[in-house]
C-alpha cells in the first residue's frame, strides 16, 4: 500500500489548484480530485457549439492576485491576459435628446482617460470633473483595503493576540487616511451602490452602468444597502498594477485554470479528473482521506475542500460528526443565486443601432444598463420569483481580442445576465421548463439595441442558476459560493468562528471562494489556506478551530455527563463528611 498523500484537494477549480500548487511547491505530496472531465470549476473553457469555444461561466479576469501569478510563474505556464478596452452602454433611441444631450444614444468609457472625460462632458460637465476625483478616490480606497485580501481573519472570540497583529497595520492605515476618506470608506461599507454614486454623478446611464458592479452575484438591487462594498470589491482588481482594469485570458478563463494546473504538476502534484468524491473520511475527529463515488478510498494527512460550505459539511462530512450549532450556522449561509449566463455563437458581429457597424466599441464590455430605473425594475421581477423581463447584461465578444475562440470570421458572445433567481415562482414550473424562455428573453433584450442579433446566432448555451448548481457544484447557482454581503465576509466567512480556513474537523481545510476573501477569479483563498496549513504543520499547531466538544456532540455529552457525575459524587462525599 502506498503511503498516504500529504494532502488531497477536493475540486479542481482555480482555488483548489492554487492550494495544490502551493502545497506541492513546499514539497508535499498532493492529489487533486475533480469530478468533471475538465479542470477549472467555473473558470473553464469548453467547446459547446462545434468550432466555438466558450468561457462557460466566469468570463473576464481582474482580481487574480499578483502574488499568485508571481509565485507560481503563471506566464511561463501559458497565462496571457488580453486587456479589455472600456465599457460601451447602448441606449434606447432618443435617450440622449430626452436628457438634453447632443449626439448619439450611447455612453462610451474607454481606457484612454482623456477620451472618457470628453465623452462624459457631452453628458455633463459636472460629471466629467467629478469622474477624475471619483477615480482617484476609489483607487485610494482600493489600495487601503487591498491588504485585507492577503490577511487571514482572526477569530474575534480567540484569546491569542497574534492573529490580530496583521489588522493593526490596516487600522494604522485607516488612521492615516484624511477624515473625508475615512467617511467615504464607511459609506462604502454601508450604502447602496446607487445612493453612493448619486453623491457624485447626475448622468443616469453612467450611474446605472457603474452601479451594476455592486450587484454582481448578489440577490440585491442597486439601491440595496451594502452593495457599495461589492462595487469596491470589483474595484480592487488590477492588471499589471493598474486598478479597475479587466482583461480576457487567452484561451478563455480555462486558460487560467490550466496554467495553475500546469504549475501544480510542475511542482509534483497529481491531478485526476472524473473522480467525484462521495465522502470525507475521518477518525478520532481528524480528516484521514476521502472515499470516491467508485468506492475507492484514498488516505491523506490533510484534506482541502474547494467546494462550498454547504456541500462540504452537509454532503461530504458524515452526518452526526458536527455540532448542531455549527451545522445550523452552515444552513444559514445565504446563497440565493441571482444570475445566469447565455453564450452565443454568431456568424457576424452585432450591429448596434446607436453606433452601427464594427468598431472599437465592441472590443470592451457592452453593458445593457441604460438607466437606474431599468436596473431596479429588473430586480423587482426577481423579488417575486421571475427572471427579469428586461435584464441587466454584461456582454463581451472575446473573439475580437482572441480570434482562436471561434472559426475565422465568426465570433462568440458572452452574456452575463441578472436577474435570474434560483427559486422561481411556482406558476413558472421550474428552470427546466423556463430555460429556453430565459434564453429568448436575453436575445430579445439585445435586439432592442442590436436588431440583427436574432439573424446572426448559429448556436447558444443557456445556463440558469440550477444549471450552475448541477454542472459546477455551486449551491443555488451562487457564483461566489455564498453572497458577498457584509455579514458573510471576513470574520464570518464561511461562518462566524471559522474564518481561518480551519474547520471543526482537524486537518480539514476550506480553500475555495466560500472562505475569505470570497469570490471572483482571485486565487487568494487557495493561497491563504495552503499557507495556513503549511504553517500549522511546521509549528505543530492543530489544523482545527475551537474545542473537540464543538466537533463531536456525543463525546461532548459523555464528557459533560462524567464531569457532572464526578461533581455530584464529590459534593455527596463532602456533605457526608460534614454530616459525620
Amino acid at each position: 500500500m502506498r503511503d498516504p498523500y500529504d494532502a488531497i484537494v477536493i475540486g479542481g477549480g482555480h482555488n483548489g489548484l492554487t492550494s495544490a500548487a502551493y502545497l506541492a511547491r513546499a514539497g508535499w505530496r498532493v492529489l487533486v480530485l475533480e469530478r468533471r472531465h475538465v479542470l477549472g470549476g467555473a473558470a473553464v473553457t469548453e467547446e459547446i457549439v462545434p468550432g466555438f469555444r466558450f468561457s462557460v461561466a466566469s468570463y473576464v479576469v481582474s482580481l487574480l492576485r499578483p502574488e499568485v501569478i508571481r509565485d507560481l510563474d503563471l506566464p511561463r505556464h501559458g497565462l496571457e491576459i488580453l486587456p479589455l478596452d472600456g465599457t460601451f452602454t447602448p441606449l434606447p433611441e432618443g435617450a440622449a435628446a430626452a436628457a438634453g444631450v447632443a449626439g448619439p444614444d450611447y455612453l462610451w468609457r474607454v481606457n484612454d482617460h482623456g477620451r472618457t472625460v470628453r465623452e462624459l462632458r457631452r453628458w455633463s460637465k459636472l460629471d466629467a470633473e467629478a469622474y477624475e476625483e471619483y477615480g482617484r478616490l476609489m483607487v485610494q480606497m482600493a489600495r487601503f483595503i487591498k491588504p485585507i485580501l492577503s490577511i487571514v481573519p482572526p477569530d474575534p472570540t480567540g484569546l491569542d493576540p497574534r492573529p490580530f497583529l496583521p489588522l493593526a497595520g490596516v487600522a494604522r492605515a485607516f488612521g492615516r487616511l484624511p477624515e473625508a476618506q475615512q467617511a467615504v470608506f464607511i459609506q462604502l461599507m454601508t450604502m447602496s451602490s446607487a445612493d453612493f454614486l448619486d453623491q457624485w454623478f447626475e448622468t443616469d446611464p453612467l450611474k446605472a452602468t457603474m452601479a451594476a458592479s455592486g450587484i454582481i452575484g448578489t440577490f440585491q438591487g442597486i439601491r440595496s444597502p451594502g452593495t457599495a462594498y461589492v462595487l469596491l470589491h470589483h474595484y480592487m482588481g488590477e492588471i499589471d498594477g493598474a486598478f479597475r482594469t479587466w482583461g480576457i485570458p487567452k484561451g478563455g478563463t480555462g486558460g487560467i485554470s490550466e496554467a495553475i494546473a500546469s504549475a501544480a504538476r510542475g511542482f509534483g502534484a497529481e491531478i485526476r479528473t472524473e473522480a467525484p468524491v462521495a465522502r470525507i473520511l475521518e477518525r478520532g475527529g481528524r480528516a484521514t482521506g476521502v472515499a470516491l463515488e467508485s468506492g475507492e478510498e484514498i488516505e491523506a494527512r490533510h484534506v482541502f475542500s474547494s467546494v462550498d460550505a454547504r456541500r462540504t459539511f452537509l454532503d461530504l462530512v458524515e452526518a452526526g460528526s458536527l455540532d448542531e450549532d455549527f451545522v445550523a450556522d452552515v444552513r444559514r449561509i445565504r446563497y440565493r443565486g441571482s444570475s445566469g449566463k447565455v453564450n452565443l455563437a454568431v456568424d457576424a458581429l452585432p450591429d448596434f443601432r446607436s453606433l452601427p457597424g464594427p468598431g472599437e466599441h465592441l472590443r470592451g464590455a457592452i453593458s445593457i444598463s441604460p438607466g437606474t430605473e431599468w436596473m431596479e425594475r429588473a430586480y423587482d421581477d426577481a423579488k417575486y420569483g421571475h427572471f427579469s423581463r428586461r435584464p441587466y447584461m454584461d456582454m463581451v465578444i472575446p473573439t475580437l481580442v482572441d480570434p482562436t475562440m471561434a472559426p475565422p470570421g465568426k465570433h462568440v458572445i458572452s452574456c452575463f445576465v441578472q436577474y435570474a433567481p434560483y427559486e422561481l415562482a411556482p406558476e413558472l414550473g421550474g428552470w427546466d421548463a423556463q430555460r429556453e424562455a430565459f434564453g429568448d428573453t436575453v436575445v430579445d433584450t439585445i435586439a432592442e439595441f442590436a436588431p440583427n442579433i436574432r439573424d446572426i446566432v448559429v448556436g447558444r448555451q443557456v445556463l440558469t442558476p440550477l444549471d450552475l448548481e448541477r454542472q459546477m457544484g455551486l449551491s443555488e447557482g451562487n457564483i461566489f459560493q455564498g453572497e458577498l454581503s457584509l455579514e458573510q465576509l471576513f470574520f464570518s466567512r464561511p461562518v462566524p468562528g471559522y474564518a481561518r480556513f480551519r474547520t471543526p474537523i482537524e486537518r480539514l481545510w476550506m480553500c475555495g471562494s466560500a472562505a475569505h476573501p470570497g469570490g471572483g477569479i482571485m486565487g487568494a483563498p487557495g493561497r491563504l489556506a495552503a499557507i495556513e496549513a503549511l504553517t500549522a504543520d511546521r509549528t505543530g499547531r492543530r489544523g482545527r478551530m475551537r474545542s473537540r466538544n464543538r466537533l463531536r456532540p456525543q463525546l461532548a455529552a459523555r464528557t459533560d455527563a462524567r464531569s457532572a457525575l464526578a461533581a455530584r459524587q464529590a459534593t455527596a462525599s463532602e456533605l457526608g463528611g460534614r454530616r459525620a
